[in-house]
């Protein structure tokens, strides 16, 4: 996910999507500690999407 694609979302949205995220980012961290997952770059990833997304949040309320 790019940034580009974020800030064409309204506040409400982004919140949404960061609240999917963030749930995301547990399972993963769940999925490597029970040795599910062997793929310990995908919360890399998953970390700097809800960085993004929490970019984005700050920057439609500054504008505001």
């Amino acid at each position: 996910m790019k940034f580009t694609e974020l800030k064409d979302k309204d506040i409400v949205e982004l919140q949404k999507l960061l609240k999917e995220k963030k749930s995301l980012l547990f399972e993963t961290r769940l999925k490597l500690k029970t040795m599910q997952s062997t793929n310990p770059s995908e919360l890399k990833f998953v970390r700097k999407d809800i960085a993004r997304i929490n970019t984005a949040i700050n920057a439609k309320k500054d504008v505001k």
